[in-house]
């Protein structure tokens, strides 16, 4: 693996917010941490509220983690195009990540509380 990618339990409570609603909350949240790039949270899907995502046609590749398939929100203000995404079948190396959702931070707050 060209970049160290290493997962673990995110410390405490966090929160995930846009258009003014709380989209989630979770303690089970996991870290992954991927060479000089800050740390990304990844939700468990049950601690998410999908009804407001509908899985968008937007896909992407990483060469360590797989292919990942992204999701719009559908929030009061309009839909925010492409929110999170989701490694559905992570390479196995990243397997823990698999049923759980990130979330682009220009799109919506990820915060600790």
């Amino acid at each position: 693996m060209a970049e160290k990618i290493t997962i673990a339990p995110a410390k405490g409570n966090w929160v995930v917010r846009a258009a003014g609603a709380v989209l989630g909350e979770s303690r089970r949240a996991l870290a992954l941490s991927e060479g000089d790039h800050p740390d990304v949270i990844y939700f468990p899907r049950e601690d998410i509220s999908m009804a407001l995502f509908d899985r968008s046609e937007t896909t992407s590749h990483c060469p360590h983690k797989g292919e990942a398939r992204h999701y719009n929100l559908a929030a009061k203000s309009g839909t925010v195009t492409d929110a999170a995404w989701s490694y559905e079948d992570p390479k196995p190396e990243v397997a823990e990540i698999k049923g759980y959702l990130a979330f682009y931070g220009d799109k919506v707050a990820v915060e600790q509380v």
